[in-house]
């Protein structure tokens, strides 16, 4: 079982930055980190996420403003940041932290944070 602890939430000014944490334990098979996030009424959509190997992949509405980046381990990922700037109000959202077990001996699987806060004003 992965355990996800986030952290970084909070409120902001339009224009302003803030950052997102999320450190994983319980398992030395994560293949990728990546945030999420769910917006009042929305889908929950991708934001950024990050392999073992350093590769990244952007949600298209915050490319050129957010970096995600990793903490090195070898063949794993277990600690994740996102910096955020340029924020705008449509950036309001739940921000969900997300691990995914793809080669897991056990069997591939996903875990979730429970989600931190992030408000932008306006």
């Amino acid at each position: 079982q992965v355990q996800l602890a986030e952290s970084g939430g909070g409120l902001v000014q339009a224009g302003g930055s803030l950052k997102l944490s999320c450190e994983a334990s319980g398992s030395d098979w994560i293949s990728v980190m990546g945030w999420y996030r769910q917006g009042p009424g929305q889908q929950r959509e991708l934001v950024a996420e990050i392999s073992a190997l350093g590769a990244t992949r952007y949600g298209n509405s915050v490319k050129g403003r957010f970096t995600i980046s990793r903490e090195e381990q070898h063949n794993t990922v277990k600690t994740i940041h996102l910096l955020m700037t340029g924020l705008k109000a449509e950036d309001t959202a739940i921000y969900y932290c997300n691990a995914d077990l793809r080669y897991a001996p056990a069997g591939p699987g996903a875990f979730w944070g429970q989600g931190t806060q992030v408000t932008i004003s306006s």
